[in-house]
């Protein structure tokens, strides 16, 4: 990337910004007095991402120290009953006649005060995920059986025999084939529970998953039952759903389905007095209505369900549990305007806003149920620990001392506030980049959301807005129509309609700020990704007001993407039967409308992209040349939904820079280096 004088910031040379350290986890010890955090950071050959775990000082006095160093990393925290932290690895064991096995993926290690860490669970093909109980030595992973596989062991040797006769065939019988950037398949996720942290003891199989599984299985805090989601086939994929199992952690006994007609049910986690499971209850979407998230409490011996939150308008996520038994609080985070705060459900049902500003995740509880522990990011601050007090409304938390941080940013965050045709509130985020002034206005990037459903309002490292700032634009961060933080008429007003309200919405917000004496309103470029990718070609076909539009993993057309997604029944649910009900996807395609295209196009692919298979961006590309559009097309046959290797990354922010100066700001094309 070019330099300024005087720049100095990790923005302006794209491998120190890719080389900044990310916070990503947090585990809290059961008295408190330790937090682990997982930190990414660029490995040695700097051609990929690894894991350590490093310990943050809760106080926030010592400095943070780094506890594991090995090659292959290590990730996802937790805590034992007895203070000893936990953590996945797929690093080599000590002892050499284990070793070949923990090779074969990741396993459940414990870390000692002294000496070097220890296997404690394995299982041929890896631990997908992890959890151990509050007071007892209870742990419970997620791993695979291949069919016709009773035990680890039958299934480890059908996997050696898969691997000597060099199939990977998979034999599909009903339900999904592919779940986001991951082929489904051939072994089934279950539940497995040892009531011992013994390495040798035999685990109990409480149960499959379904090919789907994304959370890590939840223990009582006695360690006694277990509980996991399910996938559960429909018969046809619109009936397609997931339940919360309840098991018996000893025998693997079924003992509760939590499972309701017309609702999917998941992230279950045991009350704290264990009489109870709290998850997360989504109403299922139709073509008619949107989708909504809730959080409901289920009673383990009566089965009855109660909604927690029945008058909050945004959904919960992430919440947790106070760790006393006595005590019924929950707290959780959900996406307000442009911020994602932490709420606190109180026992009698009342709720309060704790956290002023920013987006919080990976909630801790202290043991006294009196101080929380989060990671904290926005738009213009990367995920870094922070400490809360429990109770307090609208605070501002304390910064805790731990790796990573960006430094000083190249430019300054704002808001930009206007009203949408039928009357609705908007607002955006904008970045601005230093010495924008009406004097010097800048040029502007509009960037639409992926989702839809999402919302402008944490530190993102894949759509960061600061390398551009960096190169002296101002960046529009839009949340339009169907936009999560603004209640349910947000997503009301937007639903079925992909390309109307939410187009107009963004055009509204683009109009607003270019209105602004600061933004050189003849200079103006968009980008998108995912959905903002569609909605990079939507408007590509409806307006030619930007200089030049970046569209990356973009549904370009409806109706072919709706049968090759690994989500079909959820966008057929949203747009209807192709055949029966032909007018969303006639409406709002993109490329019907391609002959009305005259903006010249970057369009970006990963070939492993299932959510939006590659074929998308393939013809999209195609049909611009058809159509003698100025037009690019990057493609990684090695990357998926998102650019994630950092190699792959750097060439990505590289290319879309270098394509804009070219069209925004009429300066020579510069082929990046590499390509």
């Amino acid at each position: 990337m070019s330099e300024t004088p005087g720049d100095t910031t990790a923005f302006h040379d794209l491998s120190a910004f890719l080389a900044i350290p990310r916070v990503n986890a947090l585990a809290l010890s059961p008295d408190g007095k330790r937090l682990v955090a997982a930190v990414q950071s660029l490995n040695a050959e700097g051609n990929g991402y690894v894991s350590g775990l490093w310990d943050i000082d809760p106080a926030g006095v010592r400095e943070p120290h780094r506890l594991t160093r090995s090659r292959k990393g290590e990730s996802a925290p937790a805590f034992a009953a007895d203070g000893t932290p936990c953590f996945l690895s797929g690093r080599e064991d000590t002892d050499p006649a284990a070793a070949k096995d923990s090779e074969e993926g990741s396993g459940v290690w414990a870390l000692p005060e002294r000496g070097e860490a220890s296997l404690i669970a394995r299982h041929p093909g890896g631990i997908a995920g992890f959890s151990l109980a509050r007071d007892a030595g209870t742990l419970a992973y997620t791993a695979g059986l291949l069919p016709g596989a009773a035990d680890a062991e039958a299934h480890g040797k059908l996997l050696k025999d898969r691997a000597d006769a060099k199939v990977t065939a998979i034999l599909y019988e009903a339900g999904l084939t592919r779940f986001w950037d991951s082929d489904l398949g051939p072994d089934e996720p279950h539940t497995f529970v040892r009531r011992t942290r013994d390495e040798h003891g035999s685990p109990v199989d409480a149960g499959g998953q379904g090919f789907v599984s994304e959370d890590a299985p939840a223990l009582s805090p006695d360690g006694t039952r277990v509980a996991h989601t399910r996938f559960v086939d429909g018969g046809v994929p619109d009936r397609n759903r997931t339940v919360v199992v309840v098991a018996d952690a000893a025998t693997g006994e079924e003992l509760r389905v939590v499972d309701q007609d017309g609702f999917l049910y998941s992230t279950p986690q045991f009350t704290s007095d264990g009489t109870g499971l709290i998850c997360t209850r989504q109403l299922i979407e139709t073509y008619e209505k949107p989708f909504v998230y809730t959080l409901v409490r289920i009673d383990l011996a009566s089965g009855a369900e109660s909604e927690l939150v029945p008058d909050f308008e945004n959904w919960p996520i992430g919440a947790v549990v106070s760790p006393r038994a006595d005590d019924a609080t929950v707290w959780f985070a959900a996406d307000e305007l442009g911020h994602s705060p932490v709420f606190r459900r109180d026992a009698d049902g009342t709720v309060t806003r704790l956290t002023a500003s920013g987006t919080y995740t990976s909630l801790c509880v202290a043991p006294d149920g009196r101080a929380l522990y989060a990671l904290r990011s926005s738009v213009d601050a990367p995920p870094t620990p922070v400490r809360l007090d429990a109770a307090a409304a609208d605070q501002e938390p304390a910064v805790l001392k731990a790796p990573g941080g960006a430094g000083r940013l190249p430019g300054t965050l704002t808001e930009v506030h206007t009203v949408a045709d039928d009357g609705f509130p908007l607002r955006s985020w904008l970045v601005l980049p230093g010495g924008a002034s009406a004097e010097r206005p800048a040029p502007l990037l509009v960037f639409p959301h992926g989702g839809p459903e999402t919302s402008w309002n944490a530190w993102t490292w894949r759509w960061n807005p600061w390398p551009f700032a960096a190169r002296g634009y101002a960046v529009l961060l839009p949340d339009p129509a169907l936009s999560a933080g603004y209640g349910p008429r947000m997503h009301e007003r937007g639903w079925g309609q992909w390309g109307g309200r939410p187009y107009r919405d963004l055009m509204a917000m683009t109009d607003a700020t270019e209105a602004r004496p600061d933004i050189d309103a003849t200079r103006t470029g968009l980008a998108g990704a995912s959905y903002g990718g569609y909605m990079a070609n939507r408007i590509a076909t409806l307006t030619d007001r930007f200089r030049a539009i970046v569209s990356h993993a973009s549904i370009w057309d409806l109706r072919s993407f709706q049968s090759d997604t690994d989500a079909s029944a959820y966008f057929r649910r949203i747009f209807g039967d192709p055949l029966a009900r032909p007018e969303r996807y006639e409406e709002n395609s993109p490329s019907l409308r391609v002959d009305r295209i005259r903006t010249p196009m970057l369009v970006v692919h990963g070939a492993k992209d299932y959510r939006v298979p590659v074929g998308q961006g393939m013809a999209l590309f195609q049909e611009l040349q058809r159509c003698e559009v100025p037009t690019k097309f990057l493609y990684f046959p090695d990357e998926a939904h998102w650019i994630l290797a950092p190699n792959a990354a750097r060439l990505w922010y590289a290319t879309l820079l270098n394509f804009l100066d070219h069209h925004v700001l009429g300066e020579e094309w510069q082929r990046p280096e590499l390509v």
